[in-house]
């Protein structure tokens, strides 16, 4: 793979099965346990093409149900396309899930050393961050509560802070930024304007147009399964919002 580019989605196909008469029930899982369930297979993704170079940073805008957080989570490999291929170029963390990784019992701090090693530090290297983690969340009085404890903006706030103080080379962040309070999502976009300042590569999935405006060297609309445009943030934008009005 070249350096030019740090990610790299070839022809990439998913597709879900989703099941029409689950059964919610003890009896109704009885009753279905000599028929077979009605699914039926919904192409969430159809034919993704895309290539993302070394600093830029795409935003994948769309209607619900385009595709946008299915494609993000194929780059994270969470889940894995049933046909075509996504190559990742770096080390790569995400945000795509208000609390996930996180442990319910265990308290912020805890967690703190729980996530960052799942993207990969050890734990000199958590030590050594673990104080700027805190201090960016301003979790303060909390960070040695339970996380069952925290609110969903407490929780967005903890996932972040871990995200940006692991130095990845590439950052995926999911509708996640929409939650918590104003001055936190303000803090949250000045430190994604200092990672792209650094070169890092972002690729994010928002419907704040004017977040896409201000951050993205790009923008890729999806529609339907498929790209439906694909280039400068103002182009695009402009476009989406003429046919979503």
């Amino acid at each position: 793979m070249s350096e030019e580019y740090k990610i790299i989605v070839k022809d990439v196909y998913k597709t879900f099965n989703v099941y029409l008469d689950k059964a919610n029930t003890i009896k109704e899982k009885l009753l279905f346990l000599f028929s077979r369930n009605k699914k039926e297979k919904r192409e969430v993704l159809k034919g993704i093409n895309l290539k993302i170079k070394k600093g830029e940073v795409v935003a994948l805008i769309g209607t619900n149900g385009s595709g946008k957080s299915t494609l993000l989570k194929l780059m994270t490999k969470i889940i894995y396309p049933n046909k075509g291929e996504i190559i990742t170029n770096g080390k790569l963390t995400s945000l795509l899930e208000l609390g996930a990784g996180f442990h319910p019992d265990f308290s912020g701090r805890e967690n703190i050393y729980f996530n960052a090693s799942i993207f990969g530090l050890t734990k000199k290297e958590i030590d050594k961050r673990i104080d700027q983690i805190i201090e960016f969340s301003e979790l303060g009085q909390y960070i040695d509560n339970p996380v069952r404890t925290y609110s969903s903006g407490m929780y967005m706030r903890l996932a972040f802070s871990v995200a940006i103080n692991v130095d990845a080379d590439i950052l995926l962040i999911d509708e996640i930024l929409s939650v918590g309070d104003e001055h936190f999502q303000n803090k949250c976009y000045n430190k994604m304007r200092d990672l792209k300042d650094q070169g890092k590569t972002m690729v994010f999935v928002t419907h704040s147009m004017q977040a896409v405006k201000q951050l993205c060297d790009r923008a890729v609309w999806l529609c339907d399964g498929k790209i439906k445009m694909d280039g400068s943030t103002e182009d695009v934008v402009d476009e989406y919002i003429k046919e979503t009005k």
